[in-house]
């Protein structure tokens, strides 16, 4: 007889006779109140009991032809070694839900947590993945049983930070659905309480709205920043990453852990390995002459046998707190009042600087390294437009050293101050 075919099985019709598969002995499909649809049946001899027994496993299409017959095998295989199948698949329920009923919130997370934890490559997350649900949502649910969780369990013990922390809510609310997406997946719960916990919460601020933008000196201001800050006292590793920064609209993150590798000094190109950007794609970045001059001057001062463009002075990679207290010692202008522009804010300032002297958005975005949020789009634009974008880099370089668009800078800065 040959094995069953899916251009067979589809041709089932309702009332017709059952058709074997063919290549398991027992295994066959019943055809089900649909066409196309059945049944799988499995038929044998109980070694407990003497009797024949058919052991049910699943409807067709739901369960493949090839899974039906692996789970047959399976079953024959316990009839061969003296095992009732179904027995066994009774005990191993009962098994089942004798542990949903012991399993404590905590237990599952941790469970949970030890075998995927080494899907998260980034020990930071990884840490936090873990302790945000010990800190927020274990001292009220720890001791419960998972079964008996319901959602209002879950609104009340995240009620707390809702509002008052939408981000981190949000994410111990979707770490709180693995966990009991988990627990339904291994038969110890009958559904995820976390699928319908929103509709006993609040609604939360929509993330555009509670989004605080790192403050950002105005672009017309940055000339006067470098001429009368960052140029004016003793050069250090701090005031070289800030203006390495400043010219290429990079990370200072990216920067801080720049290697001379990445560097062709003959081609003007930095080039950044994707694990260490953001979204994860290797970034090319055009070096301007002003861009070039400050590498220079590293590899003049550089230590024999270091690999870090900006060194920490007692080695390794250099903190961020060290751009930070600088921007904050020179009480360097930002457009959120009160508060100090930031490295990161900088990037705000190059982006300003483009849109307002008519530059294309994608060159941009490019320099950015942005991802297009559009996927569609994304398919399509493949080029890095690295030629294209050194001329606008070398603008802004020019711009921001020499200050060529300057204009009213006292006038600005009382503006900025006010």
């Amino acid at each position: 007889m040959s094995k069953l075919s899916d251009l067979k099985a589809r041709n089932l019709v309702p009332g017709g006779k059952p058709i074997q598969h063919g290549g398991v002995a027992g295994l066959r499909i019943e055809p089900g109140a649909t066409p196309g649809a059945g049944k799988w049946i499995f038929r044998f001899v109980s070694p407990v009991s003497g009797k024949r027994r058919d052991m049910g496993l699943g409807k067709y299409p739901d369960v493949s032809i090839a899974v039906a017959a692996a789970d047959a095998l399976s079953a024959r295989e316990r009839v061969a070694r003296g095992q009732d199948p179904i027995d066994v698949r009774n005990q191993e329920r009962d098994n089942r839900r004798a542990a949903s009923e012991a399993l404590t919130f905590e237990q599952a997370a941790d469970q949970f947590y030890e075998a995927n934890k080494h899907a998260w490559k980034n020990a930071k997350h990884q840490a936090q993945w873990i302790n945000t649900l010990r800190e927020y949502v274990v001292p009220k649910l720890g001791k419960r049983k998972v079964a008996e969780l319901q959602p209002m369990d879950f609104a009340d013990a995240l009620r707390p930070i809702w509002l008052e922390k939408p981000e981190t809510a949000s994410r111990v609310k979707q770490r709180c659905h693995t966990v009991m997406k988990w627990c339904w997946a291994q038969g110890l719960v009958q559904g995820n309480p976390l699928d319908v916990v929103d509709y006993l919460l609040p609604r939360q601020p929509r993330k555009r709205d509670r989004v605080q933008h790192q403050p950002a000196m105005p672009w017309r201001l940055v000339p006067e920043f470098i001429s009368s800050s960052l140029h004016a006292g003793r050069s250090n590793v701090s005031r070289a990453l800030l203006e390495f920064v400043i010219l290429t609209a990079a990370r200072s993150g990216e920067a801080r852990a720049m290697l001379w590798g990445e560097v062709d000094l003959e081609a003007k190109v930095w080039t950044v390995p994707a694990e260490r950007m953001k979204a994860k794609v290797e970034h090319r970045v055009p070096l301007s002459a002003p861009a070039l001059k400050v590498l220079e001057d590293q590899r003049k001062g550089e230590i024999k046998g270091q690999t870090l463009v900006f060194a920490a002075p007692r080695g390794g990679i250099l903190s961020d707190m060290a751009l930070t207290k600088f921007l904050r010692d020179k009480e360097a202008l930002s457009d959120v009042k009160g508060r100090a522009a930031t490295a990161h804010g900088f990037r705000s300032s190059f982006r300003d600087w483009a849109s307002e002297n008519g530059y294309a958005r994608d060159l941009a975005e490019k320099a950015l390294a942005h991802t297009i949020a559009n996927q569609v789009e994304a398919a399509y634009h493949r080029t890095d437009l690295l030629e294209q974008r050194r001329p606008m880099m070398e603008v802004w370089a020019n711009f921001v050293i020499h200050g060529t668009q300057i204009e009213n800078v006292v006038q600005l800065k009382r503006i900025a101050k006010d």
